[in-house]
């Protein structure tokens, strides 16, 4: 049976063996020795996105800051793409299906990123730069869903309600960064190179390739993955759509505070009706009458809680993306010389990034959260909203160094 294609006897109570809300590829429930994660290789992204600004100043002909502009829009769409992908894996297609769907879509991208640029010239014609930012947007699109999913599916795969696999959870994103900025690092001098001195085409063609191979190990474990039990329920963004909608029309009630707090109490949230954003809990405006659960008004409350951290981390991405356009650019400028006749590729430099990545996990995992740990109670070592704010605060420190300089 197909993952997500649950049958109706995964509602059935689980043995202790078993991982609640979970099923294996069968739709029964899905046991702990017969777990397994899989993760679909992200390379080809960077393989386009480091050089990207290089090729539009090259075979392209574009000016530098019209480069730095079409770089920093496709990263923005690239970056707004894994909402409307995590909607569509949540509602319709399930998390496996999603990453398996756009998988296929990026291996079709990247083919024809790959023919795009065996029809550049010297003089690249108007067709030319059409068809390839058609493909570079199908990138964006296959990554909208890639993005979203593969991570969070990975973390499927730990059952939070079992000490030991929660603990490993709680690691599991630092060593999955950890794996893929070794990958990064070591793809990055060689797909650089080839595609400054061998030719774009196949600087384009090695990391279809790749994709194709890891499409086809992310297959290959299909029958050791766990997949959440979706239950039948209203789609997440109708019922909090529906719990503004609903709050501006009942917007003269005052809702009934009894009722709020006994049904946040018996919902499917854990804890009670939050004080804040008391406007949206006119949902319930009067005794007798519920337009929308509490529990989905929370949900819209979890919502605008987070708009603080989104705007925030806006400046973040800001950062980020000087690391594709100026930082590359400035590369150009470089003497990246290394004994007679060798370079190092400007887009290359992008690996320290990666290396620090590589060299700061370990001692943040294994020497700060313990130590962390024993002051603040923490499991995690610090809460996730302080890990923000001291990347931000770095960011920030960084950037006003590149200034300075």
């Amino acid at each position: 049976m197909a993952p997500n294609a649950m049958p109706e006897s995964s509602q059935s109570p689980l043995l202790e063996d078993t991982v609640a809300g979970a099923v294996d590829h069968k739709g029964l429930p899905a046991k702990r020795s017969t777990s397994g994660t899989g993760v679909a290789e992200r390379a080809a992204y960077f393989g386009v996105e480091m050089n990207l600004v290089n090729y539009l100043t090259g075979p392209l002909r574009e000016s530098t800051a019209m480069a730095a502009k079409n770089v920093n829009t496709w990263y923005g769409v690239t970056t707004l793409m894994p909402l409307i992908g995590a909607f569509v894996a949540d509602s319709y297609l399930g998390r496996y299906r999603t990453v398996v769907s756009a998988s296929l879509l990026y291996i079709l991208a990247m083919g024809l990123l790959t023919m795009s640029a065996t029809l550049s010239s010297s003089s690249p014609s108007k067709f030319d730069v059409i068809f390839f930012f058609i493909s570079l947007y199908v990138v964006a699109i296959a990554e909208g869903g890639h993005k979203p999913c593969t991570q969070a599916f990975g973390a499927d795969q730990f059952d939070g309600e079992d000490p030991k696999e929660r603990q490993a959870k709680s690691s599991y994103f630092n060593w999955l960064n950890f794996s893929i900025c070794i990958g990064l690092s070591l793809s990055r001098l060689p797909l650089s190179y080839v595609q400054d001195n061998i030719n774009w085409v196949v600087g384009f063609g090695i990391p279809c390739i790749m994709l194709v191979v890891a499409l086809l190990l992310f297959l290959a474990g299909t029958n050791t993955y766990r997949y959440n039990v979706k239950r039948e329920e209203n789609k997440a963004f109708s019922r909090i759509i529906k719990v503004f909608v609903e709050a501006a029309r009942n917007w003269r009630f005052s809702p009934s505070s009894e009722k709020a707090i006994e049904e946040g109490v018996n919902g499917t949230l854990s804890h009670q009706s939050s004080p804040k954003f008391k406007f949206l809990n006119k949902v319930l405006p009067e005794e007798g009458t519920k337009a929308c659960s509490i529990s989905e008004a929370e949900e819209a409350k979890a919502i605008l809680r987070l708009f603080p951290i989104w705007s925030t981390c806006m400046i973040y991405g800001l950062v980020l993306a000087q690391s594709s356009t100026f930082f590359t650019k400035q590369g150009t400028t470089m003497d990246r010389s290394i004994g007679s006749g060798f370079d190092i590729p400007p887009a290359s430099l992008k690996s320290f990034i990666s290396i620090a990545v590589i060299f700061f996990i370990p001692i943040y995992d294994l020497v700060f959260v313990p130590i962390a740990t024993i002051f603040t109670r923490n499991p995690s070592g610090i809460t996730m909203l302080q890990r923000i704010g001291i990347g931000m605060l770095l960011s920030t420190i960084s950037m006003a160094i590149v200034a300075l300089v």
